[in-house]
């Protein structure tokens, strides 16, 4: 697992270098806060599209031939990133890398290959730390390359970085990473069309709550984290550095949490109750950023949302696992993962909108209410769950 996990952590500094940065290249070309934030879902529409797609292929033909395609497109799109010289070439770029966006769907099906029940949700964690550390190392480094000041801020060197942490992570698949499905388990279930698949979980009432419940918290994050270089621009007058850096630390924390204590943590309390906590601490979170009108603050507000997604993101990612047959790994995490996109899709554009119509803070109330929803979900589904493991429901229709 170790190698999955800097193979991924070395991708993932590349596309947490830029995703920060995304907000200030589209204000250079003329963008508006709508146009910024569905800049930002582009990636996520096109992601929506292709992430069953990918989960199949990956339980169909291997991992590692999924994580190698995936790698290899993200190397193309970053080059048009750095290239561009309009809006519209962005918002390709985005849309390219997207569509071929299977590595993490990918890596958390190789994951559940190479764990059991008892430690998966150890597994999911590493995955979550390698967000984390892609977070802290990629927001920085793309920070410090793009500069404090927006008027003469350098976006294209961080592009071309990208770029070649991607290759970096494709020679890493082609030259360390070994296949985890063996021959024998691939494609030995049922293959369902992605509605079919989505509606086939959907019918499953503890898979549905868990997927729901993946839906709010993804869509709230979205929603913040799109918006938060055009807050942070209008509310503190920050550039690229400070942006970057704010999201480093955020990924500092979770890497702490989720490498570190997840595991011990899930020994002790159970996935269920980190699930509740988690969601608490991100709704806290999230009504405390409006308010921050200097630094300490605004670390606190973002400590808490670190917190909440490092206790509630690998507790999650876990509980549906486990609710998957052992053939259909990859193909319901790629549901997720589509469930996912749909979030990321959805939240960046509202929060675009609602940041034009009704000020800035408004995004972060939304949000709020979202993450109580999912709280609230939560709290049923620790009443109706209990106990886990439970035998995997059919995909399809109960016959």
């Amino acid at each position: 697992m170790a190698t999955i996990f800097f193979i991924v952590f070395i991708d993932l500094v590349g596309f947490g270098l830029v995703i920060p940065l995304l907000p200030f290249y589209g204000v250079r070309f003329g963008a508006t806060a709508p146009e910024v934030t569905w800049l930002l879902a582009t990636y996520s529409l096109a992601q929506l599209i292709t992430a069953p797609f990918w989960g199949r292929l990956s339980d169909r033909i291997g991992r590692r031939p999924v994580l190698m395609s995936s790698m290899a497109a993200a190397v193309f799109a970053y080059i048009w990133l750095g290239a561009a010289t309009d809006l519209w070439m962005l918002f390709v770029a985005r849309a390219l890398a997207g569509a071929c966006a299977g590595n993490i769907a990918a890596a958390q099906a190789y994951i559940a290959d190479m764990t059991t029940a008892d430690n998966r949700a150890h597994g999911m964690g590493m995955i979550g730390a390698a967000f984390g550390l892609g977070f802290i190392f990629g927001p920085a480094l793309g920070g410090f390359l793009a500069g404090s000041n927006l008027a003469t801020a350098d976006l294209q060197t961080p592009a071309w970085v990208a770029a070649g942490l991607s290759f970096l992570a494709l020679c890493g698949v082609l030259s360390v990473l070994r296949e985890s499905l063996a021959p024998e388990r691939r494609g030995s279930a049922d293959r369902l069309g992605r509605f079919a698949s989505l509606f086939g979980a959907l019918r499953r009432p503890v898979l549905s709550r868990l997927i729901a419940i993946f839906f709010l918290v993804t869509l709230a994050f979205a929603a913040m984290e799109s918006i938060f270089a055009l807050w942070a621009l209008r509310r503190l007058q920050w550039g690229p550095e400070k942006v970057g850096y704010v999201f480093a630390y955020l990924g500092l924390l979770s890497a702490i949490l989720q490498g570190g204590l997840t595991r011990r943590l899930t020994k002790r309390y159970g996935e269920e109750p980190l699930l509740s906590w988690g969601l608490v601490l991100l709704a806290a979170g999230l009504l405390i950023v409006p308010f921050s009108v200097d630094l300490p603050v605004l670390l606190g507000a973002f400590a808490l949302l670190a917190i909440g997604l490092g206790l509630s993101q690998p507790a999650l990612n876990s509980l549906i696992s486990r609710r998957a047959g052992e053939a259909e790994q990859g193909e319901v995490l790629g549901v997720t993962r589509s469930v996912g996109s749909l979030a990321r899709v959805v939240g960046p554009p509202m929060a675009g909108y609602l940041f034009a119509d009704f000020g800035y803070s408004s995004p972060y109330f939304w949000s709020a209410m979202l993450v109580v929803g999912a709280l609230a979900l939560g709290w049923r589904l620790a009443r109706v769950a209990a106990p886990l493991p439970a035998p995997a429901e059919p995909l399809g229709p109960a016959k």
